[in-house]
């Protein structure tokens, strides 16, 4: 009898110190790992409405751009604005894509959605007058010829 009251005590004493030394090795494992950088915080994303812009080439419309973009826009500064910024974005992108140089959709080879998104970006930081939009993001791009445009019913 005494040897089992003797061998469950050193049993509980055994598990106890296995609980502390563990606890105390994980607490030391957790002091010495450095905090991790978060690579988007305080970013939000902004997706605007899709947007259809004229394409137009010798003075007749030879298609449309249907274009929908995600922003990526500072959360501090976006929630201090009094306006909704996606109109600005929206104008921004339509702007870029209907003022720049439109390429000739019937002979394609790339168009440069880099510079074009650069362009969009510059264009809005430069109108609120400080870096709101950290990146553009394409999320959608096509080009549909005026031929292939459906027409509401005839009246």
């Amino acid at each position: 009898m005494i040897k089992i009251v003797v061998s469950a005590v050193w049993i509980c004493l055994v598990t106890i110190g296995s609980s502390y030394a563990a606890a105390m090795w994980a607490a030391g494992q957790q002091q010495q790992t450095a905090p991790v950088e978060e690579f988007f915080g305080g970013l939000d994303y902004v997706k605007s409405n899709t947007i259809s812009v004229p394409i137009i080439s010798g003075g007749a419309i030879t298609g449309y751009v249907v274009a929908q973009f995600v922003f990526t826009v500072d959360g501090k500064i976006l929630r201090k604005l009094s306006v909704p910024p996606e109109l600005f974005l929206i104008d921004e992108a339509f702007r870029a894509i209907y003022a720049g140089e439109a390429p000739d959709f019937a002979d394609l080879e790339k168009y440069d959605l880099s510079g074009l998104k650069q362009k969009i970006a510059a264009n809005i930081n430069e109108r609120f007058g400080t870096r709101i939009v950290r990146d553009v993001l394409i999320e959608q791009f096509n080009y549909v010829p005026k031929e292939a445009v459906r027409y509401g019913p005839k009246r």
